[in-house]
C-alpha cells in the first residue's frame, strides 16, 4: 500500500458525515479520495452513501466486491474494493468506518491511521434526536449502551472534537489529511 488509509470513526451523532462533507469540499483536486459506503438503508438524512437492498449487498459480498464490510444496528455496511486501487495509486483514502470494525480493518491494512470524531454527550443526544431515524427511546438506549472505546496497542489516533462549530473541526480534519504520512505518525 503506497497511499494512506484514514479510518474516521466515532459515535452516532458526532457529526462524521458533516465533517467528511466539509473536508471533501475543501480538498477537491487534491489526491484525497473519500470512499463510498454501501449501506442497506435508503439514502437521505445528510448521509453520503450508496443504498443497496439486503439481497444486492449479499450478492456483492459473495462476489468479493467489498474491501471492508460490517454489520451494525441491523444494517450492513461495505467499502468497495476500489479502495485497493486508490491506495496503490498513492492516494489518501478516507473511510467512514465503525469503531467495532477497526480491528478487522487493521488486520487487512496495518498502516491505517485513525481519526476519532467525538462530541459532548448533550450534543450527541440533540443530533441523534434531530436526524429522526430513531424514536426518543431508541436514542436514549443508544446513548446508554455507549461503551468506552479502547484502541489496539500501537495504533495512533487523532481525536477531533466536533461539539462546536463545524468549521473548527473541519479545518482540523483538512489539516490532518494534508499532512504527509510520515509527519502524521
Amino acid at each position: 500500500m503506497t497511499g494512506r488509509l484514514i479510518y474516521v470513526m466515532g459515535p452516532s451523532g458526532a457529526g462524521k458525515d458533516s465533517l467528511l462533507g466539509y473536508a471533501r469540499r475543501r480538498l477537491m483536486g487534491e489526491p484525497v479520495v473519500f470512499a463510498h459506503r454501501y449501506i442497506t438503508r435508503p439514502s437521505g438524512n445528510g448521509e453520503e452513501h450508496v443504498a443497496l437492498g439486503v439481497e444486492e449487498f449479499a450478492a456483492r459480498s459473495l462476489l468479493g466486491l467489498f474491501a471492508l464490510e460490517w454489520s451494525s444496528h441491523t444494517l450492513r455496511y461495505g467499502i468497495g474494493i476500489e479502495l485497493d486501487a486508490w491506495l496503490a495509486r498513492g492516494c489518501t483514502v478516507v473511510v467512514n468506518g465503525s469503531r467495532q470494525h477497526l480491528a478487522h480493518t487493521l488486520a487487512r491494512y496495518p498502516q491505517t491511521e485513525v481519526v476519532h470524531v467525538s462530541a459532548a454527550p448533550e450534543i450527541l443526544e440533540a443530533r441523534l434526536g434531530a436526524r429522526a431515524r430513531e424514536s426518543a427511546q431508541q436514542v436514549a438506549a443508544r446513548l446508554a449502551r455507549r461503551a468506552p472505546f479502547v484502541l489496539p496497542d500501537g495504533v495512533r489516533c487523532t481525536t477531533i472534537d466536533n461539539s462546536g462549530e463545524l468549521e473548527t473541526a473541519g479545518q482540523a480534519l483538512v489539516a490532518f489529511l494534508r499532512t504527509p504520512a510520515f509527519e502524521a505518525r
